[in-house]
């Protein structure tokens, strides 16, 4: 009973601090304010970098729309790396104004690094990178030019659902904005670097070239958790632009969110690993590097909502049935509970409650377990890229 007695502790003590923490973020992130860039008549030059591994089904979509986008013609290029794509897709793209570079090479960050190494460093101010079913939201382009206008040097956009037509797919997107709330837009308005998202981020172009020449980044299928590592070690602030939208697809199958959390779970895994590498002995011990070494004991939602779910049916059993295992106090279990969900409510937009949200949070519970199936699939020493297919088109 004594051992019992004291995993509840310090399970409790392990979720006040992480709800808690959490909270806080929220709270920042749905009441405080970020810079603001005035437009500006200059025009940085940006080069728009889209890998591309085996998608062919969105690919062209993805290239008409960014060379469609409005910003000068003049000053962006996209190129598309493509890396096993159908011959007949490779045609396609050709016929655009588009640059293609074919790689064989079955990793994004290699897919980037070869993009990089590919353009002259003298044509461009910015690099970005998307992924190949991303869309730029209208003015993107130009809220990136305002931002590096007033002296930044690493930016993230907002990443946003393109797709929504199944429960999964909802869910998949407020999942989206929870993670913009809380590990981008509230941790810049509190002075902390907003974490890579993975694309709809841009860069100073030698600052990118710089990343992606690195030898760690080359090894990793999680190449945004390797460009965290190299902006902390660089004490560089990555900022955040709230209204410059990049549209992402959303999983839409139990199947393929499963494939997704089971990378994103290594991704967190070999990140906490990083932090006992030789190299990061001298990093710099900033508010953001102990904020992503914190981050990294933080378990993903839909495990901390399966455990809270469990701990508030427990409580209702042994007042139901007058037996007494939890500890400390229900009452006090039953806040933190609450915590959390008000956490998870500030970090999801007004526009998300309707109807269908509604019912598509009768999903959760499948989710959770396909959760514990990601968990049970985990390797500690993946090196190939979990290839999540993309198919939607608007």
């Amino acid at each position: 009973m004594i051992v019992i007695k004291l995993l509840f502790w310090l399970s409790f003590i392990y979720m006040v601090v992480s709800i808690g923490y959490l909270l806080v973020i929220a709270i920042a992130g749905r009441f405080g304010k970020l810079p603001v860039y005035p437009l500006q008549a200059a025009k940085k030059r940006i080069a728009i970098i889209i890998p591309s591994y085996k998608e062919d089904a969105v690919i062209i979509d993805t290239a008409r729309n960014a060379i469609a986008h409005n910003y000068p013609s003049e000053n962006f290029r996209v190129l598309i790396v493509a890396d096993k794509l159908e011959k007949e897709t490779l045609s396609h793209l050709r016929q655009l104004p588009v640059s293609v570079l074919e790689a064989d090479v079955n990793m994004k960050s290699r897919s980037v690094h070869a993009g990089l190494q590919f353009l002259n460093e003298n044509d461009f101010d910015i690099a970005m990178i998307l992924d190949a079913d991303n869309v730029m939201g209208e003015g993107c382009l130009e809220k990136v030019n305002d931002a590096f206008q007033q002296g930044c040097i690493a930016v993230q956009c907002h990443r946003i659902a393109k797709n929504q037509q199944t429960s999964i797919a909802i869910l998949d997107a407020v999942s989206e904005e929870i993670n913009i709330n809380l590990f981008r837009r509230g941790p810049a308005v509190l002075g902390i670097s907003a974490a890579p998202a993975g694309s709809g981020m841009a860069f100073t172009f030698g600052l990118l070239k710089q990343i992606f020449n690195a030898p760690p980044i080359l090894a990793s299928p999680a190449e945004d958790r390797e460009i965290d590592i190299h902006l902390m070690k660089q004490k560089i602030f990555m900022h955040f632009i709230d209204d410059a939208y990049v549209y992402d697809e959303k999983v839409s199958t139990k199947v393929v969110f499963e494939k997704q959390r089971v990378r994103w779970l290594e991704a967190q895994l070999n990140h906490l690993r990083r932090f006992f590498d030789a190299d990061m002995k001298n990093s710099p011990k900033t508010i953001t590097y102990f904020t992503r070494f914190f981050q990294n004991f933080i378990l993903p939602r839909l495990l901390l909502l399966m455990i809270l779910s469990s701990l508030f049916i427990l409580i209702c059993l042994q007042r139901i049935f007058s037996f007494h295992i939890v500890t400390p106090a229900p009452v006090l279990w039953l806040s933190l509970i609450v915590m959390y969900v008000v956490a998870l409510l500030l970090s999801i937009p007004r526009k998300f409650y309707t109807v269908r949200f509604l019912r598509a949070l009768a999903s959760v519970p499948a989710l959770m377990f396909v959760m514990l199936k990601a968990v049970l699939k985990m390797k500690s020493n993946r090196k190939e890229f979990l290839h999540t297919p993309k198919v939607f088109k608007p």
